[in-house]
Order: structure tokens, then C-alpha cells, then sequence
């Protein structure tokens, strides 16, 4: 288990001491296709690290439509900053993203928050990647609120090519990158297909290449918001590849 924590940010920097510790008060979990992990306003006693799969959060509108607020990748901590809390209840509901099920690791929160107070250090790191996630997420409100569809997909799709790569998987329902995205599935079905016709980007099933980088870096900043690599978590499009 201690392997597969040192994958997370949150547990990177933590001694061979404190893992053993934190390792001695966590629990492997499984989870099948479309499994819910805990409900909205349930109690949170412990946060969670993705070792495979995907785990999406999301809210259910009074309607019952569900919106997905963040998608989860592998080597992804959530729900950590409740234990800062007084009352300790999970904001969102979280379930299992995709067919193939997922694995987590399920760590108790009373026992990491009694790792910070002994620890300056570890309590200053995990400060830093709560700030990296509210600079992603002030960035995002911005994104949904001034920006259109279109500028939101390819600003999106930007973030998905590093290194000179342009082609790149995508790994989750269309529907639920839709609900991530804020727009209807049939609307981000005809922007992919606008952007197909333009030969911007060049589609296959899942796998999406960039034909005309400088034609979707130009729609991701059309309303003026240039596109960057976010400092916090991107939405997962899935692996590069090769």
C-alpha cells in the first residue's frame, strides 16, 4: 500500500514513518461499473486516493439531472479538505466513472489531521495543493461564465497535447465530459463534428488527433483567455499516445 500512496501528491512527501502510519489506518477498496462511493451530505470520516480508474463528484439538480463537478484520475486525492471542518459531510456524491470499475485507497481523516498537527512541514504542502486546486477552480468559473462552448471544448482539448504529442484518447463518456464541461451532449457532439469539418482535429472513435494546432489554440483563446496548463487538475481526456 505504501507504493501506491507515494503516487498522490498529498503523500509524495511524507517519510517512510508517516506512510506506515497513515498505511496502518487506510483500506483497499474495489468498485464496480456505475457503484457509488458515498452520497451527498454523508459523513466524511475518511478522503480518498485513485490508484485505477476514474471516479467522478458530482450534484443531483432538484430535478434529478446530475452534474458532474470533477472527474478523478489515478493518483488524484478528493474530499481531503473536509477534514479541516468542524462538521464533516461530503458536499458532492462520488461514483465510479466508466466500465471498468475502479480502485481506491479509503484513508481515515482524524488520523491524517493528527499527522499535520505534529508536522509544519506536511501541513504547509498540504496548503499548497489546496491553493493550486482554488487557482484551478477560480479559473474554471471564469471559464463557464465567459467563455462559449466552443472556447471551453478546445481550450479543454488543449490541455489534453504536451510534449509535441497531438494525438490523445478519450477516456470518458462523451456525456459525462459534456456534464464536465457544462454544455449539452448534443452540443459538444457538434462542435467535435464542426471542428472535424474544419480539419482541425481528426476523429476516430476515441481517439481524437490535432490536425491544426494553431486553429484550436486560437478558439481556446478567442474570448481572450489565453490557454494554459492548470495548475490544478485538468479534466482526464485520458493517456497520450505514443
Amino acid at each position: 500500500m505504501i507504493t501506491d500512496l507515494k503516487q498522490g501528491l498529498l503523500f509524495s512527501r511524507l517519510n517512510q514513518a508517516q506512510l506506515e502510519q497513515i498505511s496502518l489506518h487506510s483500506t483497499r477498496l474495489t468498485l464496480s461499473e456505475g457503484e457509488i462511493l458515498f452520497e451527498q451530505d454523508g459523513s466524511a470520516d475518511s478522503f480518498y486516493l485513485v490508484t485505477r480508474g476514474m471516479i467522478k463528484l458530482f450534484r443531483l439538480s432538484a430535478g434529478g439531472e446530475e452534474k458532474i463537478i470533477e472527474i478523478v484520475s489515478p493518483g488524484q486525492t478528493f474530499a481531503e479538505a473536509l477534514m479541516f471542518l468542524e462538521i464533516q459531510r461530503y458536499p458532492v456524491s462520488a461514483g465510479v466513472l466508466g466500465h471498468d470499475g475502479a480502485d481506491l485507497i479509503a484513508v481515515n481523516a482524524n488520523t491524517f489531521a493528527e499527522m499535520l498537527r505534529e508536522s509544519m512541514d506536511t501541513c504547509f504542502m498540504v496548503m499548497a495543493d489546496m491553493s493550486q486546486r482554488l487557482r484551478g477552480m477560480v479559473r474554471e468559473i471564469d471559464d463557464l461564465s465567459l467563455q462559449s462552448a466552443t472556447c471551453r471544448v478546445a481550450d479543454y482539448m488543449m490541455r489534453c497535447i504536451s510534449n509535441g504529442e497531438t494525438v490523445f484518447h478519450l477516456d470518458i463518456p462523451k456525456h459525462a465530459l459534456a456534464s464536465r464541461l457544462s454544455v449539452k451532449p448534443e452540443t459538444l457532439s457538434r462542435i467535435i463534428k464542426s471542428l472535424s469539418n474544419k480539419q482541425i482535429l481528426k476523429v476516430a472513435g476515441s481517439q481524437f488527433e490535432v490536425l491544426d494546432l494553431k486553429g484550436l489554440s486560437d478558439l481556446a483563446s478567442v474570448c481572450n483567455f489565453p490557454c494554459e496548463k492548470q495548475a490544478a487538475r485538468p479534466v482526464s481526456f485520458g493517456h497520450h499516445a505514443a
